[in-house]
């Protein structure tokens, strides 16, 4: 199933998502301080006083036993700010320390004591009441309700925290520490916060806003110079945002002037591509036309010769179409391979050998060094192309003159095939550039005495194909080393040694 196509414009800007998120986080955390400072502050705070007093009884219970209790108490309640209380079972007071005008243990009768005791003993050994509620002098907890007489009073302030915790002694010995602890009333707290909290959520708005703008402008303009600029990568154009932005803004800007290089690249190649083919073609056809014309005009040029001029003509446009049509399916991966194994130093002998026969008058001479017979698991047909193509450009920018070499080497199980001539070389910036279609090193094209130009474009496809590696080493004056590399096939050779049928020969550079 297809995906929709987008079309642009039709979403949220940067800018806009932006200024929304960072509202909505502002807004978020706004209302989270809300919670925590005016719902739930009042839990909080009883939870934090509760977990407190818990820890002040582990602390005197170290010395619930030593002479040092006393200090102990006055050191711990004066830090603190609440009310101590050490008694043993029989109810007698053995230490104590006070700082809470009205500390309910303190104004405790021994009833109440008595019952606090009795209520940690049940519990496990502590015991922990929180009081809260409107009761005035008489207000009894519901433990309390269930087991004092009705006529017995208890003391307690409104709002406090009394833990009870009792400790055993070595000889038997009973103590039981009191704490207790005033929880103040938070009512007047919360409507302060709250009043506080309403100019702070509309300054944290007002400053949210300012912010997610200031963001969002410093985000977003680089952005939308960028998506500007791009509308012109067709055409290989591209201004750069030359403004300060984020690092991931500057690497998208740095990536598309790269692509805009690229694609400059790209266009020119295209219109010397368009440019050379028609030049190709149109040579051609213009002598077919003009030899014909003669022929069909004046009596007596219907010779052999002019009759072969058309011919050869002919089956050079033959090669240029065939050619461009190689090289769209290679590079459209169009193209299957028919590996088999065959002997690619007697390839590279007989297409020496041809090549000698066709160049005997130009005074050049091809030479191939090879110590050993070398087979290859390979498409034969399209091996035959890659050597003949290189061998045909090499002797095209070899002057016309001198040797050619082909030498075979073989190292790590691949053999290394290089055609090395001794011509006008290379300069080092353009090796990369050799393998595009009709790239010439003086930018000037010239008709190929053989050829169609497209050579080195079709070897590059070919070696793709067989994942084969290849390469160019070249030095300006002194020539160039085209060269590529395949895997050599096991020792296991094949009765049939013959090379495959050479295509015609390509040529460029």
């Amino acid at each position: 199933m297809k995906g929709k196509r987008l079309r642009p414009g039709r979403g949220r800007s940067i800018r806009s998502w932006l200024n929304r998120g960072f509202i909505l986080f502002t807004l978020l955390m706004l209302a989270v301080l809300w919670l925590v400072q005016t719902v739930f502050l009042e839990s909080i705070y009883k939870a934090i006083t509760t977990s407190q007093i818990k820890d002040i009884g582990a602390d005197i219970s170290a010395h619930i036993f030593s002479g040092d209790l006393t200090e102990t108490l006055e050191s711990i309640v004066a830090e603190r700010q609440l009310c101590a209380m050490v008694v043993d079972s029989r109810g007698q007071v053995i230490s104590s320390a006070d700082t809470l005008p009205q500390c309910s243990i303190h104004r405790m009768g021994a009833f109440g004591l008595f019952y606090l005791y009795a209520a940690a003993d049940q519990a496990g050994g502590t015991y922990l009441l929180e009081i809260s509620g409107d009761a005035e002098e008489a207000y009894r907890p519901d433990f309390w309700r269930q087991q004092l007489p009705s006529g017995i009073p208890v003391i307690l302030n409104k709002e406090s925290i009394i833990y009870v915790q009792i400790f055993d002694g070595i000889n038997g010995e009973e103590r039981i520490l009191l704490l207790n602890s005033v929880v103040t009333p938070l009512n007047t707290t919360v409507q302060t916060i709250r009043y506080v909290l309403v100019a702070v959520t509309a300054l944290m708005l007002m400053a949210g806003a300012c912010v997610a703008a200031f963001l969002s402008r410093r985000i977003a303009q680089p952005v939308i110079r960028i998506s500007r600029a791009a509308k012109d990568l067709p055409r290989g154009d591209y201004t750069p945002c030359g403004t300060p932005a984020p690092r991931e803004v500057q690497e998208l800007d740095a990536a598309l002037q790269a692509v805009a290089h690229e694609l400059g690249q790209v266009e020119q190649l295209r219109r010397d591509l368009l440019a050379n083919v028609s030049h190709d073609l149109r040579t051609p056809l213009t002598l077919i036309t003009g030899y014909a014309e003669v022929m069909r005009d004046l009596p007596g040029e219907n010779t052999p010769e002019n009759v072969q001029i058309i011919i050869d003509e002919a089956n050079h446009l033959t090669s240029l179409v065939n050619d461009l049509l190689d090289l769209s399916k290679l590079q459209a991966g169009a193209v299957s391979l028919k590996p088999e194994r065959f002997n690619l130093t007697g390839l590279l002998r007989d297409t020496a050998g041809r090549f000698s026969k066709m160049t005997e008058t130009r005074g050049c001479r091809f030479t191939v060094e090879a110590d050993a017979e070398i087979y290859v698991d390979a498409d034969r047909t399209r091996i035959s192309q890659v050597v003949y193509n290189l061998l045909g450009n090499a002797l095209h920018y070899a002057g016309g003159a001198g040797e050619i070499r082909i030498r075979q080497t073989v190292s790590d199980g691949e053999v290394k095939v290089e055609v090395i001539d001794h011509g006008e070389g290379i300069p080092p910036d353009k090796l990369p550039l050799v393998w595009d279609r009709y790239y010439k090193i003086d930018r000037v094209h010239r008709r190929s005495a053989v050829g169609t130009g497209l050579g080195l474009s079709i070897v590059r496809g070919v070696l793709e194909l067989h994942h084969a590696r290849y390469g160019v080493e070249s030095e300006v004056g002194k020539g160039s080393d085209f060269w590529f590399i395949l895997p050599v096939s096991p020792d296991a050779l094949p009765a049939d040694s013959q090379t495959a049928p050479v295509p015609d020969m390509e040529e460029d550079q």
